[in-house]
């Protein structure tokens, strides 16, 4: 019986209790009772992960709650205590002579995760990762801080969305440098949080034996089948192939619109009608989503229904509220969480399908014995909520303003191309900024603007100062928050066209591909899953040949 959300309370761990919790396990291990002893292993962590991701909601929902922010201060104090005795034990169990034994019963892949994990931690580092957690929080309260008057009225940033696309260039360019203000008048805040955090990080390295933070990044984000020499590739091909065909469009889109130049202000404004806006408002938005999952093979209409049913979404922008979207989810209850910011514009539809997709695999791999089998990586994760995006293209004409649905398809096409620039850029300037963890945040800056220039050379920000030296990437969370977070859109996204590129020719076999790949959930590395998937890695030179073509031809864009 799945608990409604509003009544949902999941024990609050102490440090003792942790303790003991876990002393537990050793005592099963000692008696010889591996089996049981996993399983109380997989029990206390579900518990303790299903608490935190509570704790991490509900600040978010609101951020200026001091309870909220004071039960979020213990989560970060007593997170890395639960990492060091959850390492101690895994480093116990991957000692055991019986190996075989212990694969049989969680599985290689999961046992090659815990050997990269075991090497992530120290208790020398507790201290850091507390003051990291801290600092990841003082950057997400100040961008929720925001309030931001455009054309007369005040809005969070996330309501800032509506004038960024509005037909009117002039509202566009007022809405882009009011929204850079922001980031102007805290620029030395951001880059003093920024520089601790790199800081903080690369300490953490050093103390764990490695020479720079990068590989224990990669570590971090349990990345056990590729090194950043692939990444590096990869970058390359988006570079080689997208790039230019995305210079293309926009200068078609330019020509179109008379511009004499293409500024940043012009790049979200896809449409010449004007981007497609959703249905209608959240209640209609809520039943037409009900209606397309029902539309749609295997269980995500029920999965669907039951979410709605009980609570776990909340979609709606407020004041106070953290920005952006994700998914989390309860492993002791077996169900997932979608927080959203609606504002009324088709980035709703887009980020609803994408944390829509990551709910629905964690719900598709809920019965997955092990708990590091629930969610896979996050590229592989990002598959998952990326190809549903595409999968629900044939049901547009639900969730957008009437006639508009083929526009939506379009701009949704163009988005997602315009992106692989953008999400390259943004990994290559994480991979620059570790490599030299002393810059000084001229530096920093200086660095994204070479790359931006390099992967988006049609890029002209006009008089807007900020950005313009080079400021942009401070509005990019993941940066601060999530290291090295942010390849995983690109390659995922790669892989999620693949599907769209299926579901043209034969929509029942992309969506079974779908369904096959959520219930896998974790259960392989994310190049293996790929292949099980009958897909193409990213690491494959002319990956993204495929694609890039197909679209070029729908975009008509071809020479």
């Amino acid at each position: 019986m799945i608990p409604e959300f509003i009544s949902l309370t999941i024990p609050r761990p102490t440090e003792a209790g942790l303790s003991d919790g876990f002393r537990a396990v050793v005592t099963l291990l000692d008696a010889g009772n591996l089996q049981a002893s996993l399983k109380r292993f997989d029990r206390e962590r579900r518990l303790f992960d299903s608490w935190a991701a509570l704790v991490y909601l509900r600040f978010s929902q609101d951020t200026a709650s001091e309870t909220n922010k004071a039960e979020r201060d213990y989560a970060d104090r007593l997170g890395p205590k639960a990492t060091a005795l959850e390492v101690a034990i895994k480093k116990r169990l991957l000692a055991l002579p019986e190996r075989e034994k212990l694969i049989a019963i969680i599985g290689s892949h999961v046992v090659q995760l815990w050997e990269s994990d075991i090497t992530t931690f120290d208790e020398r580092i507790e201290t850091a990762l507390e003051e990291e957690s801290r600092l990841c929080s003082e950057y997400t309260m100040l961008l929720a801080s925001a309030r931001i008057t455009v054309a007369g009225q005040t809005v969070n940033l996330s309501g800032l969305a509506p004038w960024l696309e509005n037909a009117d260039r002039t509202v566009r360019h007022e809405a882009e440098q009011v929204r850079w203000a922001f980031f102007a008048e805290h620029g030395e805040t951001l880059d003093a949080l920024y520089a601790r955090l790199v800081s903080l990080r690369t300490g953490m390295a050093r103390t764990l034996g490695f020479e720079r933070y990068t590989p224990l990044g990669y570590r971090r984000m349990r990345r056990v089948d590729y090194e950043p020499e692939q990444v590096a590739r990869f970058r390359d091909e988006v570079l080689t192939h997208v790039t230019p065909l995305v210079a293309k469009l926009l200068e078609k889109r330019r020509q179109e619109m008379g511009w004499d130049h293409l500024r940043y202000w012009d790049e979200s404004f896809i449409d010449p009608k004007g981007n497609p806006k959703p249905a209608g408002d959240y209640d209609l938005l809520i039943g037409r989503a009900q209606t397309m999952f029902d539309r749609m093979p295997g269980e995500i209409g029920l999965f669907f229904a039951e979410m709605v049913k009980n609570g776990y979404l909340d979609l709606k922008n407020r004041d106070g509220k953290a920005g952006g979207g994700f998914c989390t989810a309860f492993p002791s209850v077996k169900m997932p969480f979608i927080f959203a910011n609606f504002n009324g514009t088709h980035g709703d539809i887009s980020v609803f399908t994408h944390e829509m997709g990551h709910a629905y695999q964690n719900w598709r791999s809920r019965e997955l014995p092990v708990i590091d089998e629930l969610w896979p990586t996050m590229e592989a994760a990002e598959i998952d909520s990326m190809g549903l995006e595409f999968l629900t293209w044939p049901h547009m004409e639900l969730m957008v303003e009437d006639g508009a649905a083929d526009r939506f398809r379009r701009m949704h096409l163009i988005s997602s191309l315009s992106f692989l620039p953008y999400g390259v850029c943004v990994d290559h300037f994480q991979h620059e900024i570790y490599a030299r963890p002393e810059m000084s945040p001229e530096e920093r800056h200086a660095t994204w603007r070479k790359l931006e220039q390099l992967y988006m050379p049609w890029r002209d920000y006009g008089d807007i100062a900020y950005p313009a030296k080079g400021g942009r990437w401070q509005a990019q969370g993941h940066i601060y928050k999530s290291p090295f977070y942010y390849i995983d859109y690109t390659l995922a996204l790669c892989c999620a066209m693949q599907l769209w590129l299926r579901s043209r020719k034969d929509e029942p076999a992309a969506m079974k591909a779908y369904e096959t790949l959520c219930a896998q959930g974790g259960s392989m590395p994310f190049t293996t899953l790929v292949a099980q998937a009958d897909l193409v890695s990213p690491f494959i030179p002319g990956a993204l040949a495929d694609v890039v073509r197909e679209a070029s031809v729908v975009l008509g864009a071809t020479d």
